[in-house]
């Protein structure tokens, strides 16, 4: 009955603002040339592009001449949303090359090439050790309230109902240095008395998919279709879309902490109103779930330049979003090229309170943007 009353609760209160009728690009542009005609300040520009929710992909080229229309630092912050939140996003039409599809044995050929290049290549990659910085953008964070150890759970106010502020904000950003050993990202382990969610925040569900893993499984029964050419960086890719069962599946999607609330067995009027004992405690996230996507290939090579996936997720889940995309590209260490992650973006709904009844129910959203750079072969280990 909880989790109903807390389902029906998000869809009254969170759905309306992220419903909004889906903006282009081109939309996007004419919008903020007229701000930028009316002499609009920085704040005021930032408040109109927190309104907009794309239906298209904000592409880095289409990024880069939006940038004399952003007065100052508030609206270059929600431009940094917009583009993370579009990511894995088609690109407008008019931005997509119009060669037509090649025919059957083509496709098979460059798939063949793609498997090729990430066994052969990617997958021989060297131990890498590398600078990872990411920043983090959020909303909710105002409705976020937790409860530990045995409580009275009654609230004193009427806030336990507010509306969560829904407009993602930057909080912070982080540097770490990461090792990666045959295109892997190594888990990086983090020991800590203190679950996130005590904390109001839900930590980022690990460094990401496997490329091997993802692409081995989508070729075996992950229903590989055709689904257009797209431009990056002025060169035309072959783009795959698939979708893996969860009986085929490995996508782990693991996230950290969420509060969960029980009675103690102990209810009775004290005072001025009545008092219910509940203690909370707080787990992981995890789940091994089916995932849908996209492979980004050089027909030529075989490359893949972009991998996109999106769990597939429950909406009676602590975690109902993570879609994921990750960007390679060559570095050159003594001379030779090798392909690696140079960027990311994560976004993600979670429902931070978890099963803390006590506490306003509200799902939140995230994006993690990252990028990777500095890569050095790692030292030889000592034996």
């Amino acid at each position: 009955m909880k989790r109903l009353i807390g389902l029906f609760l998000v869809f009254a209160l969170a759905t309306p603002l992220w419903a909004a009728k889906k903006t282009t690009v081109q939309e996007l542009k004419d919008m903020l040339t007229a701000l930028s005609v009316a002499k609009k300040s920085d704040e005021e520009v930032a408040t109109s592009l927190k309104e907009v929710e794309l239906g298209e992909e904000l592409t880095r080229s289409a990024r880069a001449a939006l940038e004399p229309y952003l007065p100052g630092p508030l609206a270059q912050e929600q431009m940094n949303v917009l583009e993370g939140r579009s990511a894995i996003l088609a690109p407008p039409p008019s931005d997509l090359p119009a060669t037509p599809a090649p025919d059957l044995a083509a496709q098979k050929a460059i798939l063949a090439k793609a498997v090729d290049y990430v066994t052969k290549t990617y997958m021989q990659n060297p131990h890498f050790t590398a600078s990872k910085t990411t920043s983090r953008y959020q909303d909710g964070v105002e409705s976020i309230r937790t409860n530990s150890g045995v409580t009275n759970n009654v609230p004193n106010s009427g806030r336990a109902w507010e509306m969560p502020n829904m407009f993602m904000r930057f909080l912070g950003s982080h540097v770490e240095e990461i090792e990666t050993n045959k295109g892997v990202e190594q888990l990086q382990v983090v020991k800590t008395k203190v679950p996130w969610g005590v904390n109001g925040q839900v930590s980022e569900g690990g460094p990401g998919p496997i490329l091997s893993i993802i692409l081995q499984e989508a070729a075996d029964g992950g229903r590989l279709n055709w689904l257009r050419w797209e431009s990056i960086n002025g060169k035309p890719f072959a783009v795959f879309s698939f979708a893996v069962d969860k009986k085929k599946s490995h996508y782990a999607v693991n996230y950290c902490c969420f509060p969960v609330t029980s009675d103690t067995g102990r209810m009775g009027y004290e005072g001025t109103g009545a008092n219910f004992q509940t203690a909370t405690d707080w787990k992981e996230f995890k789940a091994t779930v089916p995932y849908r996507g996209e492979f980004f290939i050089d027909a030529d090579s075989g490359v893949i330049v972009r991998l996109v996936t999106q769990a597939g997720l429950k909406p009676t889940d602590f975690v109902h979003q993570e879609d994921m995309r990750i960007d390679y590209a060559p570095i050159f260490i003594d001379g030779k090229a090798f392909l690696v992650p140079v960027s990311s973006f994560t976004l993600t709904e979670v429902v931070p309170n978890g099963d803390n009844y006590a506490a306003v129910y509200s799902v939140r959203h995230t994006l993690f943007s990252t990028t990777y750079q500095n890569y050095q072969l790692a030292a030889p280990t000592a034996h």
